[in-house]
């Protein structure tokens, strides 16, 4: 018998398998990085400027929207026919499945989407009446990226902005109210380093997504634009990194290297097996990376 049959409907097991942990991973990295910095930074901008407050509401906030998000997909990709058992390659989805009712995804979606806000409310206290604009922006996009953006190819941009720009640059500004130039461009790298497991996913998804209307980049372009683009994506990360060395961090610059070994690994895996389910391997792998990536940058910051 396998797994998923054992499964009850909206039994704990399957609300831990609908809201994905080990996707969270990709929303805290950006949050360290963007915090490590603002923790390093701060003894330029007076004493005490500094908030481990601020630090956690980020991260709870980031792991919300994530959860909320995983949510989303979960369940507009079942309802708009998607998901399908048949043809699915990737790990199973809860509504797809039957683990977890509809009825019962919009009434999570809809908690989450309020704890989400009421973990991010507090924040406005450190960042300004700013913060609520930036909070409604993450809400709104959060479901137009499942319902609309994916569908037209801007899915690897909103990673760019989502989990890059946004993260790092708001958890640094809410500590010392401003951004500089390293922080942006720390936060184009970290941006491009998660859109790795967007690209990995759709390369997998390629045939089953043009099936159902689904035009990624990949889609668009090909898969060997897409192979192109995954290996991208590393080089200019670690270029972007030179950022760290020029600004006194070099073991920030130095220590990614690590990531970006792994990372070749891992793009010449998804060379050779190509298609089907074997792919899911280069998904996990490339989860880990990031998290690696995430270690090597926040560990160099904060030694040197």
């Amino acid at each position: 018998m396998k797994e998923e049959t054992k499964i009850k409907t909206d039994s704990l097991k399957a609300w831990l398998l609908a809201a994905r942990p080990k996707t969270l991973s990709g929303a805290a990295v950006p949050v360290m990085i963007g915090v490590a910095l603002a923790y390093t930074d701060a003894p330029l901008y007076g004493d005490d400027v500094f908030s481990w407050t601020a630090a956690l509401l980020c991260l709870l906030f980031a792991f919300t929207m994530q959860i909320d998000a995983n949510f989303i997909n979960d369940f507009f990709d079942f309802a708009n026919g998607t998901d399908n058992n048949e043809t699915r390659l990737g790990p199973r989805r809860a509504c797809a499945q039957g683990w977890v009712k509809l009825e019962s995804m919009k009434q999570a979606i809809a908690l989450t989407t309020c704890l989400a806000c009421v973990i991010g409310l507090p924040l406005v206290w450190y960042g300004g009446l700013e913060m609520i604009l930036v909070g409604i922006i993450c809400v709104v996009f959060c479901f137009l990226y499942t319902t609309h953006f994916s569908y037209l190819g801007l899915g690897d941009l909103l990673v760019l902005v989502f989990f890059g720009l946004v993260p790092v640059c708001i958890s640094y500004y809410l500590q010392l109210h401003t951004v500089t130039w390293q922080v942006f461009l720390a936060s184009l790298a970290c941006g491009l380093v998660i859109d790795a497991l967007l690209i990995v996913n759709n390369f997998r998804d390629r045939d089953t997504d043009k099936e159902a209307g689904k035009n990624t980049i990949i889609v668009r372009l090909g898969s060997k634009t897409g192979l192109q683009l995954y290996l991208g994506v590393g080089v200019g990360a670690v270029i972007l990194g030179g950022t760290f060395w020029m600004n006194g961090h070099p073991l920030a610059f130095f220590l990614p290297f690590i990531y970006f070994i792994l990372h070749v690994f891992t793009y010449l895996k998804i060379k050779r097996i190509d298609k089907g389910k074997a792919l899911n391997l280069c998904l996990g792998e490339t989860a880990r990376n990031i998290f690696i990536y995430g270690l090597c940058v926040v560990v160099g910051v904060l030694l040197i």
